[in-house]
């Protein structure tokens, strides 16, 4: 989303990039067995001591899981409710959102989704059009949509400038039903639309968590309407929530 313009103009430059090639969500990861100590099917003698067992140390419940201590160190002290976004890599499109509740000072698994970021994956250094979503721990503070406010208690604008354009592809035109702005590149609190781009608008802005189209996107993270009518009902401003997302590996570096 860009300054100026109309209303309308604005909400619809903020997904300028979100017309994507259609990729499919895919997560899956490869196990193999083999053999050690002698070759198959060849008899020989057994072994005479036993193999050393490893183990894996359990979670830190105090932590949020597979990320490093600069981003946990960035989640401020006052937040309660952290939704992280896992990418897949660097390059991809495809990630898995996950809700963390904090209950004393243990962080809980609350809910999880499939999502997409960035069509070219992730950055630490987000400019404008690089189709990267930007690495990092932002506060989420307003929401917005076509629709009406489902229940939240984030400050909700309901207006039907945010619909998509109906020259856009038909798979596009529900991503705005229901957005939540991600503090990037804005003022926390304004509605999800408003144009002011405190670090300038090479650096981009208008990034959102919006419903799903089944691709990539310019900037934002989507997720399916039900995974986004369940956030909208539990965020709540008195616990301060924040989104923490990135690639796997710049979220545990």
């Amino acid at each position: 989303m860009q300054s100026g313009g109309t209303r309308r103009a604005t909400v619809a430059m903020a997904a300028l990039g979100s017309l994507l090639t259609m990729t499919t969500l895919s997560a899956c990861g490869n196990a193999h067995t083999g053999h050690s100590g002698g070759r198959e099917g060849r008899p020989g003698a057994q072994a005479t001591h036993p193999r050393p067992v490893t183990t894996t140390a359990a979670p830190d419940p105090t932590r949020i899981p597979d990320v490093g201590d600069r981003l946990q160190r960035a989640i401020p002290a006052d937040t309660g409710q952290v939704l992280t976004v896992y990418g897949n890599g660097k390059d991809s499109p495809d990630s898995t959102a996950v809700l963390f509740t904090k209950n004393g000072n243990t962080w809980d698994r609350t809910a999880s989704w499939p999502a997409h970021n960035g069509k070219l994956g992730w950055t630490t250094d987000h400019h404008l059009d690089d189709k990267r979503s930007p690495v990092g721990v932002f506060t989420l503070t307003a929401a917005g949509g076509v629709l009406d406010d489902p229940g939240t208690a984030l400050p909700y604008s309901q207006d039907e400038s945010y619909e998509a354009p109906r020259d856009w592809d038909e798979s596009h035109w529900h991503d705005f039903d229901y957005v939540i702005a991600i503090d990037y590149n804005r003022v926390p609190g304004t509605p999800p639309d408003d144009a002011e781009q405190p670090e300038g608008e090479d650096k981009g802005g208008g990034i959102w968590l919006h419903l799903d189209h089944g691709s990539g996107t310019s900037a934002c993270v989507s997720l399916s309407k039900e995974a986004m009518e369940y956030l909208l009902r539990t965020l709540d401003p008195g616990r301060h929530p924040v989104v923490l997302m990135g690639d796997r590996a710049d979220l545990k570096g």
